[in-house]
């Protein structure tokens, strides 16, 4: 989250979201699959850091990535493999729904919580 400014001075909050080249690895149907969705992939990786069972789905794009996501979709008429899905897919004043979830600490002390560094080891503490 951070902040932006309008033209009469007032603070408007914004979630900054990173829509950047995502490589279309597969189209998955009604009919292969059982659904319809399109397998993404992001943020670029040296091939020979990758095992081969998943160097084989990427091998129709034609590029070796990081992260692999599957995302349900109507229309993935519009999706071939190889295909890149960039931020101009979005307009100036579009609304994106943001979810997410933070990572689950538990009952954590003041250390894990809040960074505190904790105090000298010697010298009678």
């Amino acid at each position: 989250m951070t902040t932006v400014f309008n033209e009469r001075g007032e603070a408007i909050p914004v979630t900054v979201i990173e829509a950047g080249p995502n490589h279309v690895l597969n189209v998955r149907t009604k009919d292969r699959d059982g659904y319809e969705a399109v397998q993404l992939g992001f943020s670029n990786k040296n091939p020979k850091r990758i095992t081969k069972p998943v160097l084989g789905q990427m091998k129709g794009a034609g590029v070796a990535v990081r992260y692999i996501r599957e995302m349900s979709t109507d229309n993935i008429d519009e999706h071939n493999v190889g295909d890149t899905v960039d931020v101009d897919l979005f307009n100036a004043d579009d609304l994106v729904d943001v979810t997410g979830w933070s990572k689950g600490r538990g009952f954590a002390g003041v250390v894990k919580r809040y960074g505190f560094r904790g105090g000298p080891r010697t010298h009678g503490q």
